[in-house]
């Protein structure tokens, strides 16, 4: 038997539509100058103060930034924001260091520079900040025994500079630049070298005692017969320091190195 159902008790169901309303777009944020009391001088003078105003707002971030956080080379270098515009030069610094070649600041002309090394720096070892920068490149110091001893020399620039023999147990060198730099012979006991560059530089017969050498980078550095008796180091940068071929025996043993 066929069910037929009658027109009058058929019902369309009623649509649904949707409650919620329908999300506004709004346009991205836009700052103005305007005010009907001022002239269009004045209303460029309010503008100019508010781009000034965020400039230099960058330029303090930037600037603690580079102070804790970036290599010595960009510290000694970063004087603050000295082009026009809304974006300082040092943007142009910051993106040259991750680059292989590094900015060096210019020879310091000051006579008596390498004499420096000899007072140190006075504030902020830890982080490489300094009062004023030690400039000690080319210098020689070749068994000097007691005028460098627990100096802190934080952030110091060093490529190139002789220390063979000399005597450095306890020094600071937080962040130092030791670039091509001879240190053969040198003892480095109970000293803080962390973050240091030693890249191609000369530390054969070198005693790293109780050294700590957290972050320091030794690339193409000579290590023959360096003595690492007790050195504290993470276990990555110890890595790092493990694939140098021209430490010892002795020195691989002493370091843990697998």
């Amino acid at each position: 038997m066929a069910i037929s159902l009658s027109s009058s008790l058929y019902r369309p169901l009623p649509r649904r539509y949707d409650a919620s309303p329908t999300p506004k777009l709004h346009s991205p944020l836009r700052i103005s100058c305007s005010s009907p009391i001022i002239d269009n001088e004045a209303r460029s003078s309010q503008c100019f103060s508010l781009v000034t105003g965020m400039k230099n707002v960058a330029c303090g971030l930037f600037a603690v930034w580079a102070v804790t956080a970036a290599t010595p080379v960009i510290a000694a270098n970063t004087t603050g924001c000295d082009l026009p515009g809304l974006f300082p030069s040092h943007f142009s610094l910051l993106l040259s260091s991750f680059s292989s070649n590094e900015r060096l600041p210019p020879l310091s002309t000051e006579p008596n520079r390498c004499e420096r090394a000899f007072v140190g720096n006075t504030i902020g070892q830890a982080n490489g900040v300094y009062d004023k920068p030690i400039d000690l490149r080319f210098c020689d110091y070749s068994n000097e025994k007691s005028n460098l001893k627990g100096k802190s020399l934080a952030a110091a620039l060093m490529s190139d500079a002789k220390f063979d023999g000399a005597d450095m147990t306890e020094v600071v060198m937080s962040k130092a630049y030791a670039v091509g730099a001879s240190f053969k012979g040198v003892d480095f006991s109970n000293a803080v070298l962390d973050r240091v560059n030693f890249a191609k530089a000369n530390l054969q017969g070198a005693v790293f005692k109780n050294t700590v050498l957290s972050g320091s980078t030794f690339d193409d550095a000579q290590l023959e017969d360096a003595d690492f008796e007790d050195t504290i180091i993470g276990y990555i940068d110890l890595q790092k320091l493990c694939t140098n071929t021209t430490i010892s025996a002795e020195g691989r043993a002493e370091l843990g190195c697998r």
